[in-house]
Parts: C-alpha cells; sequence; structure tokens
C-alpha cells in the first residue's frame, strides 16, 4: 500500500504507523462510565471507505487524516491533519 504524503510524496506504507479512526465521537464530559468504556475500548471495523488518522514516522513525522476503502486498501487521499483540525483544508 502506498500512502501520498502530502509533504513527503508518495511513500509505501511501512513508513507510516496507523492511530484508528480520524474522527472518533467523543462522549459529553458527563457521559455514563459505559458510553466512556466503549469510547476508549470499542472501535468500529467499516467496510467500504474510512477517514483515518496515519504518522508518517519515517519520514516527516506529521499527522496525516488518510482516505482509504477498506476493502481495496485503495487510498483517496491524504491531508495534514493539524492544517485539517484548524480549518485549512485547502492547504
Amino acid at each position: 500500500m502506498r500512502i501520498p504524503c502530502p509533504h513527503c510524496g508518495e511513500r509505501g506504507s511501512e513508513e507510516f504507523s496507523y492511530l484508528g479512526a480520524a474522527d472518533p465521537q467523543r462522549p459529553a464530559a458527563d457521559a455514563p462510565i459505559e458510553a466512556w468504556h466503549d469510547y476508549v475500548y470499542l472501535r468500529d471495523n467499516p467496510v467500504g471507505v474510512h477517514r483515518e488518522l496515519w504518522q508518517h514516522v519515517y519520514g516527516c513525522r506529521r499527522w496525516l487524516v488518510v482516505t482509504r476503502d477498506t476493502r481495496s486498501h485503495a487510498i483517496a487521499g491524504a491531508q495534514d491533519a493539524m492544517r485539517l483540525r484548524l480549518g485549512d483544508a485547502a492547504a
């Protein structure tokens, strides 16, 4: 699998570390303990297009949001996670 790093160009997935879903829904601060347990320990295993967090560990070390189809591992794109968080998705 090849990941298109916006800073370093396309690289093999062995240069990256996978974290998980890019947009998990955090429970409210006063949510019951069960909701927090599910948030911390349980994850969905989606089929199809999914947004994931990857870190380019053996490159620029930046965090990326990678859009990947879990059926075929086809990657539709990657964006810098910090720029997305700051609202600068176009950069």
